[in-house]
């Protein structure tokens, strides 16, 4: 028998992790970081209800923090095993949790002048770089599809889920009582429509599957124009002498604009208009992520791997100017020069993004574009919904800034690519998990899922529920 507990991303699009008991392992798929608004992000300090030194190991999906953000958490509190992912993954979770550690420590100190102030005892961060830093050993880097044993029970195999680089769906074999039986979790997949990556793998089948349904039920339109919106917006903000804000997560998005917006000028042998666009990507994680994309330029299309490593790198475009010197963050906000800022976080929770906001949302010459998925509970879903006061750094703003959304940038899966990655797998179904979706969605695919497969039970993941396979 199996035993899985889903311990987030269940009604919700953050905090990521299962807990799994079965062929005589205790282990966890991804363990990430609950993130929105407080009530959302108090989940992250609540007391874990497992024993962190019983974990036996643990199989990372991709790097994006809301699946890798509480590892470090785990290993302070005692865990010692094997953090199973693939070789990019490996590589940009250890950025993202380094990154992620320093956030907490600087929210931290800030809390705790607040603390002070009001006489109150002072808090612990939920970890720091330290603890980061002593997670990133244990992280075990593995190949797509080879299967890896785990123990003469239990086994294990990646495929490419074409969300993220190093991205993937896990399949887990264990026996029970002699038979094989197996179980599928799809990870975040990929639209397919990533210009760099390719699109999700079919994985074999299994008894059980778990998918994602962050747009389950809904279809993504506007692919096709996305860049050439993206261009008509710079175009019209800089010929009008503002700035243009794209809130961006540092890995993977970033990339995709800078290699897609070059692309898109290219197609139309309007290159040199390309060059004349001053865009700055203000992020160090950005940075640091845009290396790690250049040295596994093999897991892109064949078409794009030979692109990044040959002169013609997008990412080594004269007019990529890439800000790691935090005084030279500020001196973009005190040049009048109309330019475009690509900054983290996507979803204006942290980062340098939110002081571009603070000097650039009053400003009517502004345009803010929104190109990614904006969370419930967070400043990017209240912009993006037309909020016209926000408060920042303890200042009050008024939002005059034009504010756009491109469709068709989203790293997740529609409903057709649920489909096209489900389809095969339908015939041997007996279980299907919904889960990594705001509620509503998640319970009206599940619905639609019920009539589609009258043989297959269908949950919704809930996380006071415990499922037994």
């Amino acid at each position: 028998m199996l035993i899985i507990r889903f311990l987030g991303a269940a009604g919700q699009v953050t905090g990521s992790g299962c807990l799994m008991e079965g062929g005589g392992h205790k282990f966890l798929v991804d363990f990430g970081q609950f993130q929105g608004d407080d009530e959302i992000v108090r989940q992250n300090y609540q007391p874990l209800d497992f024993k962190a030194s019983d974990i036996d190991f643990v199989l990372l999906t991709h790097a994006h923090i809301d699946h890798s953000g509480r590892l470090p958490v785990l290993y302070k509190q005692g865990f010692r095993g094997k953090i199973f992912c693939t070789y990019p993954t490996a590589a940009l979770a250890e950025i993202l949790m380094k990154d992620s550690g320093k956030i907490h420590e600087e929210e931290n100190e800030w809390e705790n002048r607040k603390r002070m102030r009001a006489g109150l005892d002072a808090v612990e961060p939920l970890y720091g770089l330290e603890d980061a830093e002593e997670t990133i050993p244990y992280l075990y880097p593995l190949p797509y599809r080879k299967k890896h044993q785990v123990s003469e029970t239990l086994s294990f195999e990646y495929f490419d889920a074409g969300h993220l680089l190093g991205s993937s769906s896990v399949r887990v074999e264990w026996l029970e009582d002699g038979v094989q039986k197996s179980m599928l979790f799809s990870g975040d997949l990929g639209s397919g429509s990533n210009p760099m990556l390719p699109g999700a793998d079919h994985p074999e089948p299994a008894q059980a599957v778990v998918i994602e349904s962050t747009y389950g039920l809904e279809y993504h339109h506007n692919i096709k124009r996305r860049s050439a919106q993206l261009a008509e917006i710079i175009e019209e903000t800089l010929q009008k002498g503002g700035t243009v804000l794209i809130p961006s997560f540092a890995v993977g998005r970033t990339q995709e604009i800078i290699f897609e917006l070059k692309a898109h000028y290219a197609g139309l042998d309007r290159l040199d208009d390309f060059y004349e666009i001053p865009i700055f990507v203000d992020s160090p994680l950005a940075i640091n992520a845009t290396n790690i994309y250049e040295k596994f330029a093999d897991y892109y299309r064949p078409e794009v791997a030979a692109k990044v490593k040959s002169p013609e790198n997008p990412f080594d475009a004269p007019n990529v100017t890439y800000v790691s010197e935090h005084e030279k963050s500020i001196a973009l906000d005190r040049s009048p020069k109309p330019k475009v800022i690509i900054s983290a976080s996507g979803m204006c929770e942290a980062g340098r993004i939110r002081h571009h906001l603070k000097h650039y949302l009053w400003k009517r010459e502004t345009t803010l574009v929104f190109i990614g998925f904006q969370a419930e509970g967070t400043l990017g879903r209240a912009l993006k919904e037309g909020v016209k006061d926000i408060h920042l750094f303890n200042d009050p703003i008024k939002v005059n800034a034009r504010i756009e959304t491109v469709e068709g940038y989203s790293g997740h899966a529609d409903q057709a690519a649920l489909d096209k990655w489900l389809e095969p797998l339908e015939p041997h179904l007996s279980h299907l998990f919904i889960n990594h979706g705001e509620a509503p969605r998640s319970s009206a695919f599940a619905e639609e899922m019920e009539n589609r497969l009258p043989n297959v039970r269908v949950v919704v993941a809930d996380p006071s529920e415990v499922y037994q396979l």
